[in-house]
């Protein structure tokens, strides 16, 4: 999926780790209904998969450009090339956790609506 350059293309990569994060505390809620488990294991477990689809790629880049020598340019260049858009890679990273964690926690806000109003009505 080719995303823009610059503050667009970090805000896509946001909205897009939000969908993400929402997408797989669904699937969660659902294996952890069925299971038995408590809500706690769906919120954590879709954090942890929902940061690591969404911003695992950059998360990396930016570790490895921290540990690497970038000494000779030809090394920069050459992993440079590999990164869509370095110059927003920070940016992008801290918007792609925020917006898993932000759609792990709308899913939460939706699924627990209506559990409770199911429960409500049991009752």
């Amino acid at each position: 999926l080719p995303l823009h350059f610059g503050l667009p293309g970090t805000l896509e990569a946001g909205l897009i780790a939000l969908l993400v994060g929402l997408l797989v505390y669904a699937l969660w809620h659902r294996l952890c209904r069925a299971l038995g488990w408590t809500a706690g294991h769906a919120i954590g477990w879709a954090c942890v998969i929902a940061v690591v689809v969404s911003a695992g790629i950059d998360a990396w880049n930016l570790f490895y450009m921290g540990m690497m020598r970038l000494e000779s340019p030809l090394y920069a260049r050459l992993f440079l090339a590999r990164i869509h858009d370095p110059n927003e890679l920070g940016s992008r990273v801290v918007l792609e956790v925020a917006g898993a964690l932000g759609g792990v926690a709308l899913g939460w806000m939706i699924f627990s609506s209506r559990s409770g109003e199911k429960n409500a009505s049991d009752g």
